[in-house]
């Protein structure tokens, strides 16, 4: 099947959400200082490191689906956009808007994206069909 070239964009979108999330897991193992806002003194935090360790894994398995253009692909997306938007304004509370800015307008573009009719006919032309009880 041929790949639409919106689907390849959003590839690409989730690929730099996954290197953001990879990122994240680094600073919080202290093994990359914060640039611009963040902890004032260098954190540890092994959770937030484990929870930002299992969202760049869900991404980057994520540009697998997508990039073969699977129909499961589409709705697990809009999903974790949903989620990831959602963790990101609980963010705003302990943070400033500079350390989410990115992640929330690229979730957004994606979750709006995601959502228009010709992406998700995309998705659709790949989604499995039942077998028929002939």
């Amino acid at each position: 099947m041929k790949r639409p070239f919106g689907v390849t964009i959003l590839a690409i979108l989730a690929g730099i959400l996954a290197l953001l999330a990879i990122l994240a897991t680094l600073r919080w193992l202290g093994l990359v200082p914060w640039f611009g806002p963040g902890p004032a003194v260098r954190t540890v935090n092994i959770w937030a490191a484990l929870m930002y360790g299992i969202l760049a894994w869900i991404y980057v398995w994520l540009v697998q689906m997508l990039w073969r253009v699977e129909y499961q692909a589409w709705l697990f997306l809009a999903v974790i956009s949903v989620f990831n938007l959602t963790l990101a304004f609980v963010e705003l509370l302990q943070y400033s808007w500079e350390d989410v800015a990115l992640p929330v307008v690229i979730n957004g573009l994606i979750l709006i994206y995601i959502m228009l009719p010709g992406t998700r006919k995309a998705f659709e032309q790949s989604k499995p069909q039942a077998p028929s009880d002939t």
